[in-house]
């Protein structure tokens, strides 16, 4: 990091044509837009260090950094925002019997796994939107399919599958880490937004930000198929074929669309590569050897 700031902060000397160099000036200084980007780009290194929690996660082995140490801050988080999305996706189906199939295969995941033993209150929730083809998760257990995508499903393995790979966002704590993450990431590039600026014009600050969201993006694909590892472990302790979940990914990418963008710019993997992996992934937790 010192090293880092040296380079960062120090004044660079240029060669005239002869090849000597210039006197440096006493008592010159660093300009003040690079001793600023110098600060923030500090500042949100020491925030990150001393302003989150270290936390080895027991599911993933992972050391992770987190905004909310306790659990129980996340449960609150998620019980807070979940009528708001229920708002915003039209509310909850009012089939009882549908309902009470997604709480079915929520719970069978919960109890027939290592979850069981965590503190979060998952809930599971079928939203009533028929266009929007997703599956969410809150903070603390909060865990949504929206009608869309549920009228796809085939089999209750598939619903098992969608549901499992939300758990694992639950129990593997990443919108707890994305929170610390966003917040380091957007702190550096907007210290090297400020250093790129000309003072006439944003185009560096636009510059940095971009990158900024390129990287949170990276971080958010990385979640997915950490996600989607979790999953295939719960859909096997619990009963479930984890053959299901490529069936998902084969229903998510038929009805993707064309002309979708690169998979660097979505915070999803392409659910081709997210097949494989999940291939791999049974392969390996059946020690069976991939393709067998």
């Amino acid at each position: 990091m010192n090293s880092f700031l040296r380079i960062l902060v120090g004044q660079p000397r240029f060669a005239y044509g002869d090849g000597s160099y210039p006197q440096r000036r006493t008592g010159s200084g660093c300009s003040p837009r690079v001793i600023m980007a110098a600060i923030m780009i500090l500042g949100a290194i020491i925030s990150y260090k001393f302003g989150t929690t270290e936390y080895k996660n027991e599911f993933t082995g992972r050391v992770q950094h987190l905004a909310l140490p306790t659990p129980e801050q996340e449960i609150a988080m998620g019980l807070q925002s979940a009528p708001q999305m229920v708002r915003e996706f039209g509310g909850e189906v009012r089939d009882p019997k549908a309902q009470e199939l997604v709480a079915g295969v929520g719970r069978r995941l919960i109890n027939g796994t290592a979850v069981k033993a965590t503190p979060y209150q998952f809930q599971f929730h079928l939203l009533a939107d028929e266009q929007t083809i997703n599956a969410f998760a809150l903070p603390g257990g909060q865990i949504f399919i929206t009608a869309a995508l549920f009228n796809l499903l085939k089999t209750e393995d598939q619903l098992a599958g969608v549901l499992g790979h939300e758990i694992g966002h639950v129990v593997g704590r990443h919108s707890n880490q994305q929170m610390a993450k966003t917040g380091l990431i957007n702190g550096i590039f907007q210290g090297i937004g400020v250093l790129l600026s000309d003072g006439q014009s944003n185009s560096g600050m636009q510059m940095a930000q971009m990158i900024g969201n390129v990287v949170n993006m990276k971080y958010g694909r990385d979640d997915e198929t950490e996600s989607d590892t979790l999953g295939v472990r719960f859909l096997i302790e619990a009963g479930y074929d984890p053959e299901a979940m490529i069936g998902v990914m084969q229903i998510l990418k038929d009805h993707a669309g064309g002309g979708g963008q690169p998979q660097i710019l979505s915070t999803h993997p392409d659910p081709g590569n997210r097949q494989e992996h999940i291939r791999e992934v049974i392969a390996k937790i059946r020690g069976e050897k991939p393709g067998k």
